[in-house]
C-alpha cells in the first residue's frame, strides 16, 4: 500500500524568498543543493507546496475510498531539526538503496537528514529518481 501523500497544495509563493528565510546554515546550504539535485533528477522547476515544502512536479492520487488529489512528486522541507525529503512512493520501496545512504532516520514517506555532506548523494539521487519515476509513470499516479 502506498503512503498517504502530503496533501498541501501548490502555491505561487517564491521559492527564493522561502529559501532566504532558512536561518540554519547547514539547512540553508543543503536546501540550495537539493534544489539543484531535484531539478536535475526530475526535470521540473521548484515550486512551493504550502508554506514550507519545495516540490518538483506533481502526480494525481486516488484511493478506493474516493479520496483523491494532487501532490508533489518529489520534494523537501528544511526543518529546524533536519531536512525532510519526501519519497512519494514510500521509504520502504527504497530500503535496499537506503542501507547505503549514511546517517538518516525515516518514517513512512520521509527521510530525515541532518547534513547532506554526511550521506552518499549518489544513493539519495537514485532513490529520488526511482521514487519520481514510480509516481509519475502513469496519469493516475499512485493507486493504493
Amino acid at each position: 500500500m502506498a503512503p498517504e501523500p502530503n496533501t498541501t497544495s501548490a502555491t505561487d509563493a517564491s521559492v527564493e524568498a522561502f529559501l532566504a528565510t532558512v536561518a540554519h546554515p547547514v539547512r540553508h546550504r543543503d536546501a540550495l543543493r537539493l534544489v539543484e539535485l531535484m531539478t536535475r533528477v526530475t526535470g521540473e522547476q521548484p515550486r512551493m507546496w504550502g508554506p514550507t515544502i519545495i516540490g518538483f512536479g506533481s502526480y494525481h492520487y486516488a484511493y478506493a475510498s474516493g479520496r483523491q488529489g494532487d501532490a508533489a512528486a518529489a520534494g523537501f522541507s528544511p526543518r529546524k531539526a533536519a531536512t525532510t525529503i519526501y519519497l512519494a512512493d514510500g521509504v520502504e520501496a527504497h530500503a535496499d538503496l537506503l542501507e547505503g545512504l549514511g546517517p538518516h532516520t525515516s518514517a513512512v514517506s520521509c527521510l530525515y537528514i541532518k547534513d547532506l555532506e554526511a550521506i552518499d548523494l549518489g544513493v539519495l539521487e537514485e532513490a529520488l529518481r526511482r521514487s519520481y519515476a514510480a509516481v509519475t509513470a502513469s496519469t493516475s499516479g499512485s493507486t493504493p
